[in-house]
């Protein structure tokens, strides 16, 4: 009796091993939240230098916006809550404020907004276009290759996106309270880029290059 027991407790022991060997981690990417963090980040941290219509802003300071104009949340903790909640508001503020808290993210907005006039011109143009990844390419339909210090500002620009994107799959994983683990990195990572793409490509002024995600390439 006491052998078919010690058998038994040996098999069920064995079953349970090799199903923890097989359990895959699993993370639930919350793509609407995502994209509301994407554009609140974009709200309050990507500054152009210039006040709608060209003109400059004062030396004191930006104008004050609208009282009808929806003022991003990304630093009102007020409405954060302490748990990962599923309504999808929650997990926007709580994904934004998580990324502004990350100073990497805070420099590479930084970086970004010296960048975005040059940019801007260079999307008019048609030199540069958006790829499907939110990266900044030359599309098919350009006309000439950069100049030298273009193409560096294309380089430097498409570093800070990446780590906007990054610091999005590492801030989903913390809120989730997942370890950041090259499996569960991978898993996010290239939704997040997928995301980040859309919200730049509803970003886009009329007449830049976008590519779609079955690579084709259009003209908003």
């Amino acid at each position: 009796m006491k052998t078919k027991l010690i058998k038994l407790l040996f098999s069920v022991s064995c079953i349970f091993l090799a199903a923890c060997a097989v359990i895959t981690v699993n993370v639930y990417f919350p793509e609407k939240a995502a994209k509301e963090a994407y554009k609140s980040l974009d709200d309050m941290l990507l500054k152009t230098g210039e006040a709608p219509g060209g003109q400059k802003v004062p030396p004191g300071g930006a104008p004050a916006a609208p009282q009808d104009k929806p003022q991003s949340r990304v630093f009102d903790f007020s409405l954060v809550t302490a748990a990962y909640a599923a309504d999808t508001d929650a997990d926007a503020d709580a994904l934004a404020v998580e990324l502004s808290s990350m100073p990497e993210v805070l420099k590479a907005y930084d970086d970004m907004s010296k960048r975005l006039p040059r940019l801007n011109t260079l999307f008019a143009s048609g030199a540069v276009g958006l790829s499907k990844q939110g990266l900044v390419v030359i599309p098919p339909s350009a006309k000439a290759k950069l100049a030298p210090q273009d193409e560096a500002l294309v380089s430097s620009e498409n570093q800070s996106r990446k780590v906007v994107v990054t610091s999005m799959a590492k801030a989903i994983l913390k809120l989730q309270k997942q370890k950041e683990s090259k499996e569960a990195m991978n898993q996010v990572l290239g939704k997040a880029a997928t995301t980040f793409a859309e919200t730049k490509r509803e970003a886009a002024q009329p007449g830049w290059w976008m590519q779609l995600q079955n690579d084709r390439w259009v003209q908003k």
